[in-house]
């Protein structure tokens, strides 16, 4: 069968890789088209878009960047409609992909969404718009199910693919001698994959670095981006940048500081202390605290449902409640083991890998079925 997916960042880049593989091993005839990166690129198929030029966040970033973004959904609509897949599958990106599904059903493609949009934390009604253009609703959080359920949708559980990218990670034994990383304990800064971002909480971690001296950071570098972007907001600070390796990074890392995202997860699977941190346009800001109606902004803590790492986003993310924060993580012991013991429920809710195998089952179990 041919199938067209849709991600528009990062972490969609990488769970769409191990889709694409896994429905591979169910379908040794498939053929992929496809918006997404470089993993998804090494799976096989054509890349049509790269997730590089698509990932605005924020209402503020979006409205200046529209003329762009409706080019891109043009460009995407076009290409489906050329290409004429025999399954569509839209990966989280929900401000892009929900209206590729509404264009989707027009034509009579259904449509499969991996990574259910986060209507649950604002503008719940959405619910009611999925309902009419979505087919086939996977979830990867356990708490989606009920929510969906009380809307009357029914949805797949399929579990969190993250769980399936960290079991097929293979630790690199020479991580730290192939980036001459001293004797130091590595504090691990993740700052997000998007140039917003990054642009917003990088100077403040890195100020956070002059703090301890007896640490060494690392800053997982974004795949979209080399390192003359960071060397702008590291000016004649020596903190390596370091690509492609997150995972050997938080497998090294004695804490972390993390923009908030998919990688809080991440970081906490791999049970490395962490604070969670998130910077933006102070209007976008404003209104998502109108709007957005949850009690946490880190998955973390989203999915236990308590807050247990500290979330310091907007006026307190600054340099030195970043300080105390992951000062106390690193000098107060009973404070890291709560933490690291609370990571504990966090593992349980999470379950077993599985995801993208579960996934692609049903998507082709659906597709035959047409």
């Amino acid at each position: 069968m041919k199938y067209y997916l849709v991600a528009g960042e990062a972490s969609g880049d990488l769970h769409g890789a191990n889709l694409m593989k896994a429905l591979k091993g169910l379908d040794p005839l498939a053929e992929f088209r496809f918006f997404g990166g470089d993993l998804m690129k090494a799976e096989g198929g054509e890349l049509v878009k790269h997730y590089a030029d698509m990932a605005f966040m924020g209402f503020v970033e979006v409205a200046v960047n529209l003329r762009a973004i409706l080019k891109n959904l043009k460009a995407c609509k076009d290409d489906i409609a050329a290409y004429q897949p025999d399954v569509l599958v839209l990966i989280d990106f929900p401000g892009f992909n929900l209206k590729i599904a509404a264009y989707a059903k027009t034509i009579g493609l259904p449509v499969n969404y991996y990574i259910s949009p986060k209507v649950w934390a604002w503008n719940q009604k959405r619910v009611l718009k999925i309902k009419k253009i979505v087919d086939h609703l996977f979830c990867i959080l356990p708490f989606e199910v009920e929510f969906y359920k009380s809307w009357g949708m029914d949805v797949d559980y399929v579990g969190n693919p993250l769980l399936d990218a960290i079991t097929a990670f293979t630790p690199n034994t020479a991580f730290l001698q192939q980036n001459n990383l001293s004797g130091k304990k590595i504090i691990a800064l993740l700052p997000g994959s998007r140039k917003q971002e990054i642009t917003y909480l990088l100077p403040d971690m890195i100020a956070v670095a002059e703090q301890f001296k007896d640490y060494q950071f690392v800053i997982a570098g974004a795949p979209s981006f080399k390192v003359d972007f960071y060397n702008q907001f590291l000016k004649d600070n020596s903190i390596p940048v370091i690509f492609n390796a997150t995972y050997d990074l938080l497998t090294n890392a004695h804490a972390a500081i993390v923009a908030s995202g998919t990688a809080t997860l991440e970081t906490a699977l791999f049970n490395v202390p962490q604070v969670v941190v998130y910077k933006g346009n102070a209007v976008t800001i404003a209104i998502a605290r109108v709007l957005v109606k949850i009690k946490f902004i880190s998955l973390v803590n989203l999915i236990v449902d308590r807050g247990i790492v500290k979330e310091l986003i907007q006026e307190d993310c600054n340099e030195q409640k970043i300080a105390a924060e992951l000062g106390a993580i690193v000098n107060d012991g009973a404070y890291r083991v709560a933490m690291l013991n609370n990571y504990d429920a966090l593992d349980e809710r999470m379950g077993q890998p599985g995801a993208s195998a579960a996934t692609a089952g049903l998507i082709v179990k659906y597709a035959s079925k047409k």
